[in-house]
């Protein structure tokens, strides 16, 4: 991956967003689209599908749908300033395109000066119907929406909200009525090669950077045989192989982490148990203990009519000792002061257990 692109009117741009329009008959198209253009990108690229089914979800989308619509993004690609946040440059293209080019190249043609930048195509399409059957629609400007770099930032995009291309016509948006010819910028038309309409140089060995199967693509039935169908279809191909790849990677992942925490469990579950015996054990010490205690001290010590503790004495006034010397309070003491030790010898060595099974 290279590095910023520096444009022609000199910004630098890190990242360009490509908006792709998608259409649920044509999923397959968008993947192979996708792919092609991160294949040969050498500047970060961010490609999002605008689904309208999930812009509706959302509400941004609500126009009603037009007869005239050949596919689900016939609209909603003029909403790509919005979904940019009216911010930097960005690029819409139809999910119908091949890329056999760096895109850096395009970014480089960047020019702040312009609303918009696009291949300005002469174009009266051949026949009455394209795709799966749908209708072929003539129109000024035509397919010059179908790939557009935007100056999001610019204020005359700036009126493409939601109410206003939920709102207005057709021809106000594909026409870009909103704008002034001299905003309107032009790039060469190697990077929308009209397939069927355009011709390369004569001599010319080069692939168009990018090829747009306006009139259907080999992925319907009727358009298998169409020209640059083997580039498509090659490419096609290598999609399916590195996504499966690619699904054969995410499994062996997810069932190595699988395995590596179920030894964990294993393990953490034989930790618990072994602490658990320690606490036992620890519990049977403090009863032992007592016991012993017990059998030092026979009877508490006497209290006089004021409840307070006095020594067990003889006929002479002194307090009775034990066979070291000790009397028997001393001997409490001494034995409570051992029993404490132990107890709190066993609740260091319980804490250390905790701290190092976590």
């Amino acid at each position: 991956m290279g590095g910023p692109v520096i444009c022609k009117s000199g910004r630098i741009i890190t990242k360009l967003p490509i908006f792709v329009g998608y259409d649920s008959r044509e999923d397959v198209a968008f993947e192979v689209c996708r792919h092609s253009l991160l294949k040969h990108a050498t500047i970060p690229v961010d490609v999002i599908p605008i689904k309208q089914a999930d812009i509706r979800r959302s509400g941004v989308y609500y126009r009603e749908k037009d007869s005239t619509e050949s596919t689900e993004f016939s609209f909603t690609r003029f909403l790509t300033p919005y979904l940019a946040g009216f911010e930097g440059w960005a690029m819409f293209v139809d999910c119908d395109f091949l890329y056999t080019a760096d895109i850096r190249e395009l970014a480089e043609l960047i020019d702040d000066r312009y609303a918009i930048l696009c291949v300005q195509h002469d174009y009266t399409p051949k026949t009455a119907t394209k795709m799966d059957g749908v209708v072929q629609t003539t129109y000024p400007r035509k397919n010059w929406s179908s790939m557009v770099l935007y100056n999001c930032s610019h204020p005359k995009n700036k009126i493409l909200t939601p109410s206003v291309v939920n709102a207005q016509s057709g021809a106000f948006l594909h026409r870009f009525m909103w704008l002034d010819d001299k905003d309107i910028g032009s790039i060469p038309f190697t990077w929308n090669f009209l397939v069927g309409h355009n011709e390369m140089p004569r001599g010319s060995q080069a692939l168009p950077k990018a090829i747009h199967y306006t009139s259907g693509g080999p992925w319907f039935e009727a358009w298998q045989n169409c020209e640059y169908a083997r580039e498509w279809i090659q490419e096609r191909d290598e999609y399916k192989k590195t996504h499966m790849i690619q699904k054969v990677i995410q499994s062996e992942l997810f069932n190595q982490l699988d395995r590596r925490l179920s030894e964990r469990e294993s393990k953490l579950e034989e930790r618990v148990a072994e602490l658990e015996n320690r606490l036992k054990e620890a519990s049977a010490l403090q009863r032992l203990l007592i016991f012993a205690l017990q059998d030092r001290v026979v009877l508490p010590a006497p209290t006089n009519s004021n409840g307070i503790l006095s020594a067990i004495c003889n006929g002479n006034g002194n307090a009775i000792a034990n066979g070291n010397g000790k009397d028997t309070s001393t001997l409490i003491g001494d034995d409570l002061m051992c029993l404490e030790e132990k107890m709190a010898s066993m609740k260091m060595l319980l804490s250390k257990d905790r701290i190092t099974s976590v």
